[in-house]
């Protein structure tokens, strides 16, 4: 999402309120038009370039943590998260706290894997999680998310906050394979992720029972759209989504047009584990396009997961299969 270049090819302008147009923006932002249009403040992040205090584009810091800190919490301030050739190296444990407060990336809107805006925890940092976001009613879009830390049980983000956007977003498995170690982990409720990757193919070959995304107390109402959990996984144990031992009555999860994918010699055993014990909650696929690759069985617990019936078939309809052409 690269803003256009002002007169004479310098460097990104300024969104100004009252002046700037969606429009302005190479690639639209959709995500992006409601929060700006709230009139907070909104600073500038470069890691690869940033040397001043971050209030403009010329101006950019190369701390996402400085800039955090000029937001006003509950203003609708955001910060413009600059993508370039260097991650942004997370020093410290970061809490996201401030409601209403927004990090979008300036990149090319890459779906899935390979943004260009990167917060990264090296091995030697040793954090986990990586970050967490318990402010409520932020917009995160376009950000690549890397944990380095391969010793234990490691955590990618941690989501406790509520009414939470994620837009666009590449949650990576940590680089440990522990047992519970995640990529994305979440408590907080009414949160949606949209077009978001969740897990990856490319590297980090998962082992014992690592988690992409875990839903614990209490999650409910938490949307997936368009989102693709991926692992190469040469075990059976690793599970894409892990439902704890909730106990919230009248709860539920949907997925809408996503695709579970292990890249392995074998296949994983479940797309979800659903640890749910309250008899009404609710595991549900919604749309034409969800699919299973190379997973045994859509969920452990079948009688609470429900799928669109176009045959009325004893079997979901989900899953993907080798098949040879005739």
């Amino acid at each position: 999402m690269t803003a256009k270049a002002a007169s004479g090819g310098v460097r990104p302008f300024r969104m100004i309120s009252g002046v700037s147009k969606l429009a302005d923006l190479a690639d639209g932002m959709g995500a992006l038009g409601g929060v700006v249009a709230a009139g907070g403040k909104w600073y500038y992040c470069d890691p690869a370039n940033g040397t001043g205090t971050g209030e403009t584009a010329e101006t950019a810091s190369a701390s996402l943590a400085d800039v955090y800190g000029l937001c006003r919490d509950g203003k609708n301030d955001g910060v413009f998260f600059i993508g370039g050739a260097t991650a942004y190296a997370q020093a410290a444990a970061f809490d996201w706290s401030k409601d209403y407060t927004h990090l979008i990336g300036l990149s090319a809107d890459l779906p899935g894997n390979g943004q260009r805006c990167r917060i990264v925890g090296a091995a030697a940092t040793a954090l986990t999680p990586l970050m967490t976001f318990s402010g409520n009613g932020c917009v995160i879009s376009n950000i690549q998310f890397n944990n380095e830390y391969a010793t234990g049980a490691v955590g990618g983000v941690l989501v406790t906050g509520e009414r939470n956007l994620f837009v666009n977003c590449f949650f990576m498995h940590p680089a440990s394979v522990t047992a519970a170690s995640y990529a994305l982990k979440l408590s907080g409720d009414e949160c949606a992720f949209v077009r978001c990757s969740i897990g990856q193919t490319q590297s980090r070959l998962r082992n014992l029972a690592t988690y992409g995304a875990w839903l614990f107390t209490s999650a409910n109402g938490t949307k997936f759209i368009a989102c693709e959990f991926k692992s190469w996984s040469d075990l059976t144990t690793h599970i894409h989504v892990k439902i704890d031992a909730i106990t919230s009555e009248g709860w539920s999860v949907q997925f809408e047009d996503c695709m579970f994918q292990n890249l392995g010699n074998n296949l994983v055993a479940y797309g979800i584990v659903d640890g749910q014990t309250n008899a009404y909650h609710q595991v549900i696929f919604r749309g034409n396009n969800n699919l299973l690759v190379k997973c045994t069985a859509v969920s452990d617990q079948l009688a609470y997961t429900y799928v669109k019936d176009t045959q009325t078939s004893s079997t979901s309809g989900l899953r993907s299969v080798a098949v040879a052409e005739s």
